[in-house]
């Protein structure tokens, strides 16, 4: 399906490109760069794998599926919800997530330093139809968080991104844009004007890239040590404003989201209580309060 959305002519995407340039005239974010669209600039990051360790024995009454795992069972207003945890494929983000639910991480509030159960009390903040279901946010309006960033733990190849071209994949066409524009210094429209052979150039050279290329070009770092699950329908994932700010916020898929692939660190899956997603996004935004998040290691 993808493959068959190419772009026409240059004459189209010198339309996107005019639309977007005006975008980011007015956020001031056009910078300077020599980086060139024939050759590719990626390169893996270093990664030093690591064991999660469940500091805390919890108990649950909540049946469990019988495959060994670390499971979160998040009970809510709505119903319980009972997640796989991915401690192979992203170890640092599900430690950094039972670390918070456990209340066995120091984290920031507006009183000063807490240590306590990170989740418990908060809502569902963010929730639409057809998409997903949003949490872990302390303000209840997507701008909170623990205090502190880390980094995304991704293996972009693992995904496939290397194989796709990023003119098969339309749902990364904002990030091929961001890629093109940023390489050029332009401070004005008319400087714009001035360049637009060579923007247009770039363009078309960018198109024959790989998404993961593109995507590396506009600040998303990956490693080649874990294997990284895509976010599909059940997918938990970290979100984020951006590449490697990942804190306490989380979502669950409601469907598959193709267009996330790569941009989300996808550390857990829904094994349980899909029904209860479900009635989190028909009930709306703050309308679903987190009760207690258990974390029960069932590993070998």
């Amino acid at each position: 399906m993808y493959k068959k959305l190419k772009m026409q002519n240059s004459l189209k995407q010198s339309k996107i490109l005019f639309l977007f340039v005006g975008a980011l005239f007015l956020s001031n974010s056009i910078f300077c760069s020599d980086q060139k669209f024939k050759k590719r600039t990626y390169e893996p990051v270093a990664y030093a794998n690591t064991k999660v360790v469940v500091k805390r024995e919890d108990q649950t009454s909540v049946k469990l599926p019988d495959k060994p795992a670390i499971y979160a069972v998040v009970s809510t207003t709505a119903g319980d919800l009972i997640l796989e945890l991915y401690d192979k494929e992203a170890p640092k983000t599900v430690q950094n997530f039972i670390d918070l639910a456990q209340g066995q991480k120091e984290f920031q509030t507006e009183k000063g330093k807490e240590k306590r159960p990170f989740y418990d009390g908060l809502k569902f903040h963010r929730v639409i139809e057809n998409f997903m279901a949003q949490g872990g946010c302390p303000r209840g309006d997507g701008t909170g968080g623990p205090g502190y960033q880390f980094e995304d733990e991704i293996n972009g190849k693992s995904l496939g991104l290397d194989t796709i071209k990023i003119k098969e994949a339309p749902q990364y066409q904002s990030q091929l844009q961001r890629a093109v524009l940023s390489s050029f210094q332009i401070s004005s429209r008319q400087e714009f004007e001035a360049k637009r052979t060579e923007v247009e150039k770039a363009y078309e050279e960018a198109l024959e890239l790989p998404v993961l290329e593109i995507l590396h070009r506009v600040g998303y770092r990956y490693n080649e040590v874990v294997q990284s699950k895509k976010a599909i329908r059940g997918a938990l994932a970290m979100a984020n404003a951006g590449p490697n700010t990942n804190g306490s916020q989380f979502f669950i898929n409601q469907v598959d989201t193709p267009h996330l692939d790569g941009l989300h660190t996808v550390f857990g899956f829904l094994v349980g209580g899909y029904d209860v997603l479900d009635r989190i996004i028909d009930k709306g935004n703050l309308q679903t309060t987190i009760r207690k998040v258990v974390v029960l290691d069932k590993r070998e």
